[in-house]
C-alpha cells in the first residue's frame, strides 16, 4: 500500500531523500530545487517548506538543515532590474535614477 500524498512533496521528493543512505548536502540542494519545481506556481515554498521541517527536524540529515534554511526564505517581491528593463518604469513605479 502507498504512503498518502502530502500537498507539501507532490512527487514525494523530499520523503525519499531521507530514505537514501550516505546522501550529501548537495545532492539534497539538487533535489530541494526539483522539489520546489514540482510544487504549484501558486504554492508559498517557504510555507510547505517549514511544514515538512517540523514533520523532520529530529531527523540528522542534510536535507533537514536545507528545510530549515528554506523555510526561513522570504521573497520581498522586489527585484532588480536590470538593461533596458531597469531604465523604464511600468505602471505605478517610479523611474530609477
Amino acid at each position: 500500500m502507498s504512503e498518502p500524498r502530502n500537498p507539501d512533496d507532490p512527487k514525494g521528493l523530499i520523503r525519499e531523500s531521507y530514505r537514501i543512505d550516505g546522501i550529501t548536502a548537495s545532492e539534497c540542494r539538487s533535489i530541494l530545487v526539483d522539489w520546489a519545481l514540482s510544487l504549484p506556481l501558486d504554492a508559498d515554498q517557504a510555507a510547505a517548506a517549514a511544514r515538512l521541517h517540523a514533520s523532520h527536524a529530529t531527523t540528522p540529515h542534510p536535507m533537514t538543515d536545507l528545510l530549515a534554511m528554506a523555510a526561513r526564505a522570504r521573497p520581498d517581491g522586489a527585484r532588480r532590474r536590470g538593461g533596458r528593463a531597469g531604465r523604464f518604469a511600468r505602471d505605478g513605479e517610479n523611474p530609477g535614477p
